[in-house]
């Protein structure tokens, strides 16, 4: 579903129209480090590749420096083409973007690692093949934009299916292709998901550009279609600017971890340490979805005399999980006594009054059998 943020208007999904099969996404929104090629048509020294400066302006010959950061490449054609009306009789220009800049995203919520991430994929750009009814060469060779767009859009038309919430937002899709930044890159840079990410419930929130009323548009996205059945066409391309939020689940999602750990999305292995009344104490890299008991068991498992278990985790929101509780080495995966670990965690044994008395003990004795030792040595 997709709501418009900010603006008064309510984002339409795009719609194909009946006989008309041409792909004409035009959501992304130009901005500094974008290159594009420009050519008027029979005019070649006002034509080339100019690139969108820091400040947001592109510099072309005659027209000098325009603003033109927060444009779509159709709204950049129109305003040049009323630009070059001064100096050329009905100016025919086409624009293709030969270069796209890295974007940054935002991902927040319940991720590994919230913050800002810079992401860029492969920067080149092949020209689109327009499949509609009735185009000439001309137009067909002189549409520029992604291979992919196109690709997508055809799929689509040959199953017979609309675009849907998620292709509306994202102007075109990623399925079947890694030349852009995808959802997918952005949750992997973010460490991928803990046990209580919902993958069903992601959300994304992008610009809308000038011509489609501006604002910001959201779109609730499943990922677990892709993280369980390796849907690509929820794994939409990013743009420069996106807030991803993904939603936070009151239980544990284990089988959603045991998933997502069979892909590249999250790290093969989380680090915890576990101290106390075990034998093998320290730090203990383990699988993804392990949990507390196999820590445990990991670290040469728990000595016969031990006391409680103590469960500490420090949230990225600064809260804090502690938890003390008798070792139950049959309690199921997920449970409060066994909790699915994350990365950071510490679990300590505790000693037991006997174990304590012992180690009193010993640190009362150790002493004099050190020195009755040494006696004995010297007096033989």
């Amino acid at each position: 579903m997709i709501t418009n943020v900010g603006s008064v208007s309510t984002a339409k999904p795009l719609t194909q129209q009946p006989g008309a099969a041409r792909a004409t996404f035009d959501a992304y929104i130009l901005g500094p480090g974008d290159s594009l090629q420009i050519e008027l048509l029979d005019i070649p020294e006002l034509s080339g590749t100019f690139s969108i400066g820091p400040d947001g302006t592109l510099y072309l010959p005659r027209l000098r420096a325009l603003f033109v950061e927060g444009l779509t490449v159709e709204e950049l054609r129109y305003f040049l083409t009323e630009q070059f009306k001064a100096y050329v009789k009905s100016p025919q220009i086409y624009i293709k973007p030969v270069g796209y800049r890295a974007v940054r995203v935002y991902v927040g919520g319940e991720i590994t690692r919230p913050g800002y991430y810079m992401l860029s994929g492969n920067q080149l750009v092949q020209e689109q093949i327009t499949i509609s009814e009735g185009s000439s060469p001309t137009a067909i060779r002189r549409q520029s934009t992604s291979l992919q767009d196109f690709q997508a859009a055809r799929l689509r038309l040959q199953r017979g299916t609309g675009p849907d919430d998620v292709a509306s937002i994202q102007g075109v899709s990623g399925a079947g292709s890694n030349r852009w930044p995808t959802l997918f890159d952005a949750l992997r840079a973010a460490q991928g998901v803990t046990p209580y990410s919902n993958l069903s419930d992601v959300q994304v929130v992008r610009k809308q550009p000038f011509s489609a009323g501006g604002g910001k548009a959201r779109a609730t996205v499943n990922f677990l279609r892709l993280v369980g059945n390796g849907d690509e066409s929820v794994n939409i391309r990013l743009f420069d600017g996106d807030v991803i939020q993904v939603s936070r689940s009151p239980q544990v999602m284990r089988d959603q971890l045991l998933a997502a750990s069979r892909t590249n999305l999250s790290p093969d292995f989380i680090e915890v340490f576990v101290s106390g009344r075990v034998k093998e104490p320290g730090p203990q890299s383990l699988p993804q979805g392990a949990t507390l008991n196999q820590a445990i068991a990991s670290a040469g498992g728990a000595k016969l005399l031990r006391g409680r278990v103590e469960f500490l985790r420090f949230s990225p929101d600064g809260a804090t999980d502690r938890r003390l509780f008798s070792f139950n080495a049959s309690a199921q995966a997920g449970a409060y006594k066994n909790p699915v670990l994350m990365s950071g965690d510490v679990v300590r044994v505790n000693d037991s009054i006997f174990s304590a008395s012992v180690e009193v003990l010993n640190e009362l004795t150790g002493p004099a059998v050190g020195i009755y030792s040494v006696y004995s040595l010297f007096r033989n």
